[in-house]
Formats: structure tokens, sequence, C-alpha cells
């Protein structure tokens, strides 16, 4: 039986060695395919040996938007949350003192913001060590990952990326704008309305690697090789994310901004003392990219004191479905006063996107 750990690990080290430019552009593409293949079949073997797919902890998510905690043991996740959220979440000077999932919810700009404490990831998450499969698999139902990291541990860092990027989840990345349309005969077309460093062929010779040999390829956006893999495979989640530096008041100043600049941190803080919580809970707000719907019954005045959030582009029938199930199927039509609007009480269809301040009125059948 084929040992995948051994394959994958003999040609991340073939790549470690080899020089990146134009004349080994073609041969890194080719063994990045095969890479990504093997991680494929890696995680269907063990799905066949378990009988069952890595689903994670059960987590029922509530509120308007979910954000996991990500961190390696003993990062003060646990203190962080308590302080966000006032949830209860065992504190101890041990690791591994968080054994399931612990949600609150942080209550802030009149959103509800469920935070989920998961157990800590330890380097090897990706392929199994520990719970680390079912910890980085609840990502995957997040809307927002905040990385914490301890101010004295900041080797941390790049192995949780590692552990992130190996798992699928792509933070803070926007996805491609990559089109492949396969077809039965008429070999690869490339087309691009952007500069891209890779070559055509390097393109074509990834996609025959996926036993891809005909298709129509569209490319809108910058990417590179890692990205094209990623939109050939298709199954990747963008999430945005946070880096926290926390335990700050354990360390002098010039540890803290070393740290910091070191990881280009978004916040530093300490759960302990209280030291920026609340810019902690600002950001975490402006970035979930939340936006606010005023609700209106037909002729009454709308509710101006309790939005409805929303993300930001969301239409009249996401704010139907967070509302009740049936609305969409009873849908009529709706009114929409405020800047999506042309005009004052406008008529739209559950495909209009709404902007930040609407005031919506839907009219069911």
């Amino acid at each position: 039986m084929a040992d995948y750990s051994k394959e994958i690990k003999e040609l991340q080290d073939e790549l470690r060695k080899t020089k990146y430019n134009k004349a080994t552009q073609g041969h890194f593409g080719l063994v990045k395919a095969k890479i990504a293949q093997l991680r494929d079949r890696q995680e269907a073997r063990v799905q066949q040996k378990t009988g069952k797919s890595e689903h994670g902890y059960s987590v029922r998510k509530s509120g308007d938007a979910t954000v996991l905690l990500l961190g390696f043991p003993s990062t003060g996740k646990s203190t962080l949350l308590n302080r966000l959220t006032g949830a209860h979440s065992d504190v101890a000077a041990y690791e591994f003192t968080t054994l399931s999932v612990i949600p609150g919810m942080m209550e802030h700009n009149q959103a509800n913001i469920q935070i989920l404490d998961v157990p800590g990831i330890v380097s090897g998450a990706a392929s199994g060590k520990g719970r680390g499969k079912e910890v980085l698999a609840v990502i995957h139902t997040a809307d927002l990952v905040l990385v914490v990291v301890d101010v004295h541990h900041p080797e941390h860092y790049p192995a949780i990326l590692r552990e992130v990027w190996e798992s699928r989840i792509r933070l803070n990345k926007r996805k491609p704008e990559v089109f492949i349309k396969k077809k039965s005969r008429g070999g690869i077309q490339i087309g691009k309305t952007v500069p891209i460093d890779i070559d055509d062929e390097t393109l074509r010779a990834i996609m025959r690697e996926f036993k891809i040999v005909s298709a129509d390829v569209l490319i809108r956006s910058p990417i590179d090789i890692d990205d094209f893999i990623d939109c050939i495979e298709g199954n990747r989640k963008y999430l945005p994310a946070i880096v926290c530096i926390s335990k700050v008041d354990l360390a002098d100043v010039e540890t803290v901004d070393r740290v910091k600049k070191e990881l280009n941190a978004d916040i530093v803080v300490s759960a302990e003392t209280d030291l920026n919580i609340e810019q902690l809970k600002n950001m975490i707000f402006q970035k979930l990219n939340f936006m606010r719907v005023y609700l209106k019954e037909p002729r009454k005045d709308a509710d101006m004191k309790e939005p409805l959030i929303m993300f930001q582009k969301a239409t009249i029938g996401d704010v139907c479905n967070k509302m009740h199930k049936d609305f969409v199927n009873k849908f009529h039509f709706a009114r929409v006063w405020g800047k999506s609007a042309k005009f004052p009480g406008q008529r739209f269809m559950l495909n209009h996107v709404l902007l930040d301040g609407d005031i919506l009125e839907i009219h069911l059948k």
C-alpha cells in the first residue's frame, strides 16, 4: 500500500531544493499538482478506513456570524473568549484544557456574534495529529478566524498557517476569478484579462496532471500556481482572519513590538488586563463586513431601533432566508427605501442586492 505521507514529503523536499524561475516553472506546477492529488488520496483512504469523513465537532451555529478562536494550546484563547462574551471556558495554566467546543455570544454594535473556543491545534493537525483534523474541520463553518498567538511563541504562527493551508482553508485571500469549463474535445484553450507570471504551457501541464485534456479557461484575476490548483480542485474555503498576539501583559514592550512587527499582526491584547479588548471587538465587527437592514411592515413605520444584521452584498432573498424558511416560497415582491433604490419604495424581487441602511418591506403571497 502506497505511503502517501512519505511521497508528499519527498516531493516537498524536491521543491525546497529547486530554485523557482521561468525554466523550472513547469516542473514546480507538476510537482505541486501531484502533491495536491496525493493529499486527496490520503484523505480518501482515511475516510474509507473509518467509514466517515472528518466532520469535526458538532456545533450549532447561532447569531449573525460565527468567529473561531484558533491557536496552539495555552495561548489564552479561553480567557479571551470569557472577556469577549462572558461565557465560561475552563482556564488553567496547562495544555489541552479545552476538550470540546465552547460557544459564547458577543453582543456588539447591535450584532450577535458567536465566538467558538476550540481545542488548541498542534503541528501535524492537518494529517490527523491530536484532535487537529476535528478542530480544522470546524473552521469550515466559521465566517471569521481569530488566530491567537502567544507573545512568547511567535514560531507557532507559521505552523498554524501551514496546518490551515493543508486543510484547504485560505485565510485573508479572495477566491480567484478563474473559470474552467470542461469540454469533450478541442484541447485546452486559455484566455486571460489580466497579466500573470505563469505561461500557458505550465497551466496546460497542470490541468493534464488532473486528467483534464479539453477545457476553456478564463483567468480574470492575478494568480500563482497554488491558486490555479485551488481553482481546479474547487473545494477551498476562503475566510477573513485577524491575527492577535496574546498575553502581552507578560512581556516587555520591546518584545511585544518585535513580535507584532515580525508576524504583521493586527492587534495585541491581554485578556487578563482587558488591554485592547474593546478594540478587538470593533475589529471583529468591521472584518465581518456587516451591514444593517431595517425592516418595515406594510402601512407601518420602519423599526429603526433594531436592524437586521446581514453580510454586505446580501440580497432580499438572503434576508428572507434568515427571517423564516417559508418566506422565499411565499415571496411576492419587496419595496426598498435607501441607497440601493433609485426612488423611495421601489419594487424589487429576491435577487436585488441591498446596501447598508436600506429599509425593506416584504410582501408575501
